[in-house]
């Protein structure tokens, strides 16, 4: 048990959430009770929860803690928005590392159909009107995810830059100040309004959105490949294939956790030293 658990939390990712979990001291006044749940245990249950997409009930005896409590410790974590600092502490030590690439961005969505009606979900106008969501990603020029958000179905496209745009949190530079514009902005058609490009010129971002009716998109996809491969990581984490949470919010922290653990993946392949050729 102890190999798979740090097989899903390796020493590295565990000493960056414990930055960013908050404390978690219980004290009885009246003494006695069961031991608490190991964190590290905890979340290697919950990562194993996304990334297999299996139930809370399904979960394995083999972490430890059972299937409430890790359900129990997810919900106070994602209203806590631990997972949202995890990936903006990882997107911190990426961008020290110089491993972002700020000169190019580009936006994309996912549909997410679900079973369960609730915030932040409506008919989807491609899958006969069934309920689900939409995830909406902006990325490096590497595919790195920088914001991230999620909306009903039934949303339209456009409505989505400006709050990703502005989610994009201020992260570390190698040299320098903190950086949160980036050079380019890449999207679709579907962004093909002449208010989202003002507003992207009031902010200083220069952008290469394809126009309906005028221009294909195949020239527009030499840059925005890298976000569809993006979006096939995020297929990686398999509770993502569908919308199986009612609340919201606990479906936004399943995003957020496929996105650390995207930009986790990269901060180690940029720790290990290169060998000489």
């Amino acid at each position: 048990m102890a190999d798979l658990v740090e097989r899903l939390v390796p020493d590295e990712l565990w000493a960056l959430f414990r930055r960013v979990v908050p404390p978690s001291e219980a004290i009885r006044p009246q003494g006695g009770g069961r031991r608490r749940a190991g964190d590290r245990k905890t979340l290697a249950a919950i990562i194993f929860v996304a990334t297999s997409g299996c139930t809370w009930r399904q979960l394995p005896p083999v972490f430890g803690p059972s299937w409430q409590t890790v359900y129990r410790r997810f919900a106070q974590w994602s209203r806590a928005r631990v997972w949202a600092r995890l990936h903006r502490v990882i997107l911190d030590e990426l961008g020290a590392r110089g491993e972002l690439d700020w000169s190019r961005v580009c936006d994309r969505l996912r549909q997410h159909a679900g079973r369960k009606r609730g915030p932040l979900t409506g008919p989807n106008p491609t899958d006969r009107g069934k309920p689900g969501s939409k995830v909406h990603l902006i990325t490096d020029r590497n595919g790195l995810p920088l914001s991230l958000g999620i909306a009903g179905a039934n949303m339209h496209d456009s409505l989505g830059l400006e709050p990703l745009v502005r989610g994009i949190p201020p992260i570390r530079s190698r040299r320098g100040p903190r950086r949160r514009r980036p050079g380019k902005l890449h999207a679709d058609k579907g962004y093909d309004y002449d208010h989202l490009r003002r507003w992207l010129r009031r902010r200083g971002v220069r952008h290469r959105i394809a126009r309906r009716g005028t221009e294909s998109s195949q020239r527009l996809g030499r840059h925005r490949w890298v976000v569809e491969r993006t979006v096939s990581w995020l297929g990686g984490c398999r509770r993502l294939h569908r919308r199986y949470e009612r609340k919201a919010e606990h479906f936004l922290a399943f995003v957020g956790i496929a996105a650390a653990l995207i930009c986790h993946r990269r901060l180690s392949k940029a720790a290990v030293p290169q060998r000489p050729r």
